[in-house]
């Protein structure tokens, strides 16, 4: 029997990211996220037609989202009460997405990738749009609170 040579091993693995590269998407994110919180402040989305207007809300019906510049309007002025009846699906969602940024920004500082199951994923998204699709639902109700 005789041995083949081998050929010499390619490398198809990226050298290792720096500390810098690991952390564009996040503060890219972050940023892009904290430049429409302003925005969301200096152009109150109250006034009518400020930012545009919602397709749903033209046609008498409320999304999940529907609020949801105005909720960040209002918590960016100190106001909750008047953000949770905006949208009280995203004031309850906030401290989740803020969560999740932080953790996405922490592993990436420290070189840490989570590894999250399939069944996990799936799982989450199952319960989110069986949430979103309850809300909207009950803020769709004729005389519902949870209407924008």
């Amino acid at each position: 029997m005789t041995q083949q040579p081998t050929a010499p091993a390619r490398s198809s693995e990226r050298p290792p990211q720096t500390r810098g590269q690991r952390l564009v998407a996040p503060l890219v994110t972050i940023g892009a996220l904290g430049a429409t919180t302003v925005a969301l402040h200096v152009r109150d989305p109250h006034s009518q037609g400020s930012w545009g207007f919602c397709p749903s809300a033209a046609m008498g019906f409320w999304c999940p989202g529907c609020g949801g510049l105005r909720a960040v309007n209002d918590l960016t002025n100190g106001h909750l009460v008047d953000a949770a009846s905006s949208n009280l699906a995203f004031i309850v969602a906030l401290p989740f997405l803020v969560a999740g940024l932080a953790l996405w920004t922490v592993d990436r500082w420290r070189g840490h990738q989570r590894q999250v199951s399939m069944t996990t994923v799936s799982r989450v998204a199952v319960t989110v749009i069986a949430l979103m699709a309850l809300f909207t639902v009950l803020r769709n109700l004729s005389g519902s609170w949870l209407a924008p």
